[in-house]
């Protein structure tokens, strides 16, 4: 996202994001105001009024931000040549390391999607529907080639995988015992387990 920037320091949409994100997780997108944020992030309200709009378009941004980074990842992951359950297993790790790469945003979403105006709502709705959509045409994939068993709906395997995904910032903590690629190997096994003929 370009933008100026004061002092030599980041641009000034990435400091009011970073301020944002850093508020809304500590004490909650609704307990927030635009002052604190603009005093964290060192810049003016007509700063965040040019660049955001509102309150509600730095929370949509938010998540926006680490949902396009997801979708581009599983669009480059399930694009290649390599074998179906191969490709699968690297987007559900996938998922799992850029969620806890971004737990604060992921963690601010979910407790505060409610506050997003419903035209905002509609469209984050639609880009999780997307990025599941793609997720399950490798389920699906691979149980139409045989690699993987069609006893369990490939909706209801999405289902699960992203169950666990979405609980992550309620239990993971990067001082805690296992590193986020660790989760993310053992969820990704546990998929294609899940999945075995």
């Amino acid at each position: 996202m370009a933008g100026t920037t004061e002092n030599g320091g980041r641009p000034v949409p990435q400091r009011l994001l970073a301020a944002a994100t850093r508020l809304f997780a500590d004490q909650g997108y609704d307990r927030t105001s635009v002052q604190e944020i603009v005093e964290a992030a060192g810049v003016t309200k007509g700063a965040l009024y040019h660049y955001f709009g509102s309150k509600d378009d730095l929370l949509h941004e938010v998540y926006g931000r680490v949902l396009r980074l997801q979708q581009e990842r599983l669009d480059a992951l399930a694009g290649t040549d390599a074998p179906v359950e191969r490709r699968l297993r690297q987007a559900a790790a996938d998922v799992v390391v850029t969620t806890i790469e971004n737990l604060d945003d992921t963690k601010i979403f979910f407790r505060s999607m409610h506050h997003l105006a419903p035209e905002k709502l509609r469209q984050v709705r639609a880009e999780r529907r997307r990025y599941h959509e793609r997720f399950r045409a490798l389920v699906e994939e691979g149980q139409r080639s045989g690699v993987f068993s069609r006893a369990t709906p490939a909706d209801l395997v999405v289902d699960y995988h992203f169950g666990s995904v979405h609980h992550l910032s309620s239990w993971y903590r990067p001082d805690g015992p296992l590193a986020a690629q660790e989760v993310a190997d053992h969820l990704a096994d546990l998929l294609l387990r899940a999945l075995r003929p």
